[in-house]
């Protein structure tokens, strides 16, 4: 069984070459399998397309997809999620909020449940550790994300925004070829399509970190989300 791990990056040159590092040396010494990480950098404006072509010599499964101008985290992961060659496709934060040894939960998962088809990590799991949160105002604005987003979708998560998720090959296909938002909802979109698919999901429990820097913006980047949610239906109205 290989592993793919899909990275999307927009100017991460401070945070993702540690990431990288961390990541390749876990899966190097705990993965029985082969595995290959794609970094999908985003139309970066900064050195992060330098950094991770002076990394790849040293790591012979890192490679990079360039994005021609900035698109969108949706964008940057479908591109990443069609390119890969594994069996399980995984994608990943370029700040290892999640660190890559949650896969150790997945994998065996995967390979004990055939009628699983996607494996999401949640926040909200009764047994996921947050050892630092997020301030106040994101946390509730997340609440009120996530209720909207249960009552324009159906969706029945409490935490679909978690980026850590993995799909078996061909699910991956099947919903990355129909996938269409760029933006932070395309988390949502590709659960409405795994329900419209009929695909199973299950939820584990995640050890989590806040990275205070995050790429969502206050205020503008939810309203957009807001929006992206509510058109998700009429997307994929043949899916539907």
């Amino acid at each position: 069984m290989k592993l793919s791990v899909i990275i999307p990056a927009y100017n991460e040159a401070q945070r993702l070459p540690k990431t990288l590092h961390e990541a390749y040396a876990w899966l190097s010494e705990h993965l029985p399998h082969d595995f290959e990480i794609l970094v999908v950098d985003d139309g970066s404006q900064d050195a992060t397309c330098a950094k991770v072509q002076a990394l790849i010599s040293h790591m012979p499964e890192l490679s990079l997809i360039q994005q021609p101008e900035n698109q969108g985290k949706g964008a940057a992961v479908r591109r990443g999620m069609l390119a890969a060659q594994g069996d399980i496709h995984l994608f990943m934060d370029a700040d290892h909020s999640t660190h890559i040894r949650e896969v150790r939960q997945m994998l065996p998962l995967f390979e004990a449940r055939p009628e699983v088809q996607l494996i999401i990590a949640s926040r909200q799991h009764p047994d996921s550790d947050i050892s630092q949160h997020q301030s106040w105002l994101r946390e509730h604005m997340g609440k009120t994300f996530n209720l909207l987003m249960r009552l324009s979708t159906g969706i029945d998560m409490p935490d679909t925004q978690c980026g850590f998720k993995a799909l078996r090959q061909q699910a991956s296909r099947d919903i990355f070829n129909q996938q269409k938002l760029d933006g932070f909802s395309f988390d949502v979109e590709i659960l409405f399509l795994a329900s419209q698919l009929n695909y199973r999901t299950i939820e584990i429990p995640v050890q989590w970190i806040n990275e205070p820097n995050s790429k969502v913006r206050m205020f503008i980047d939810p309203i957009k989300m807001f929006i992206d949610i509510l058109r998700i239906r009429n997307l994929h109205k043949s899916a539907s």
